[in-house]
């Protein structure tokens, strides 16, 4: 019961995180992946030789993959943390678990 206070205070608190500050973060890094991308990329075709066009494409597939695990990491925590809260209730806000899991807009 001493819980459901702190839940109901830290509320607006993870919705902001949750809904606010994570996908912003997500929106940030494919504006600065498709800038670096083509810049990057520009560069290497613009000078013309091979070695920098083939360590462009190396360096955009790492930034792909850093991409995707961004966009993976709050799909992660999500799914972890519904797992790992065992309250069997929707609304049940007993555990620090259930308060992130049962977070709404």
């Amino acid at each position: 019961m001493l819980f459901l206070n702190q839940c109901d205070t830290l509320m607006p608190v993870i919705r902001i995180i949750k809904f606010g500050v994570i996908p912003l973060i997500q929106v940030i890094i494919i504006v600065a992946l498709i800038v670096f991308l083509i810049l990057d990329l520009g560069k290497a075709v613009m000078a013309g030789k091979e070695d920098e066009i083939k360590s462009a494409q190396k360096l955009a597939i790492k930034r792909l993959v850093y991409a995707v695990a961004v966009f993976l990491v709050p799909w992660i925590v999500n799914v972890a943390f519904s797992l790992l809260d065992n309250s069997g209730q929707n609304e049940d806000y007993s555990t620090p678990l259930s308060c992130y899991a049962n977070a709404k807009r």
